[in-house]
């Protein structure tokens, strides 16, 4: 409960500055290239669902064209790879387009390990996550859902991943999370453009079996 409450957004804040100091080298290349292969801005803004369901403007490098559709997930796109810049489908295989978040965790909207923020207009995942009370915390750059599947994963199995973070957040949870985040990223696991992953949908229905039983 300590950490929780009071250790955690420490954590978040000395960590996202040391990082933000580390990486700055290489936030500003990104910046260079994304300005110089895309007309547009360098970052992309969108509005998200904060803790308590308040909102906040989410910062990425912009990976799609400015004539991509405003607020829709990318798995509702009809073929989203036609939007992708020409350096837009390396920065989101890598996680690289996430990296200003780390601005958002700075001034306390995001943490380093929580939810992933849904989109103002994802009613559904959000009011999945009211069932679990996961909307009650700060989202996160990873979370447990994001190491468990990520794009693949259906919206009510997102759901009760989140909701069981939150059951049990610790400060070496929190630690294992980001260490499998950067695994996870190295693979490549669970990377999928255009929709949710069958493996998600499957996985979703057999919990709906179990609950059923």
């Amino acid at each position: 409960m300590l950490y929780q409450k009071y250790l955690k957004r420490i954590c978040d804040w000395l960590l996202s500055t040391v990082a933000i100091l580390l990486l700055s080298w290489l936030l500003l290349i990104l910046a260079i290239v994304i300005k110089t292969t895309s007309k547009g801005p360098v970052f992309f803004r969108q509005k998200r669902v904060g803790k308590d369901k308040t909102y906040f403007q989410i910062l990425k490098f912009r990976t799609m064209r400015v004539d991509t559709p405003k607020d829709m997930p990318t798995h509702l796109l009809t073929n989203p790879d036609q939007y992708i810049t020409p350096i837009g489908k390396f920065l989101r295989k890598t996680s690289l387009d996430e990296l200003p978040q780390l601005f958002n965790i700075f001034c306390g909207q995001m943490a380093i390990v929580g939810p992933r923020p849904a989109l103002w207009n994802q009613e559904d995942l959000i009011a999945e996550r009211e069932r679990y009370h996961a909307n009650g915390v700060r989202p996160g750059l990873t979370g447990l859902a994001q190491v468990s599947g990520r794009d693949e994963l259906a919206i009510p199995v997102k759901a009760r991943y989140d909701g069981e973070y939150v059951k049990k957040i610790t400060f070496l949870g929190d630690c294992s999370l980001i260490l499998r985040t950067v695994s996870s990223v190295v693979r490549h696991d669970g990377v999928k453009e255009g929709g949710t992953g069958a493996a998600g949908e499957f996985a979703a229905t057999k919990e709906e079996e179990k609950e059923n039983v």
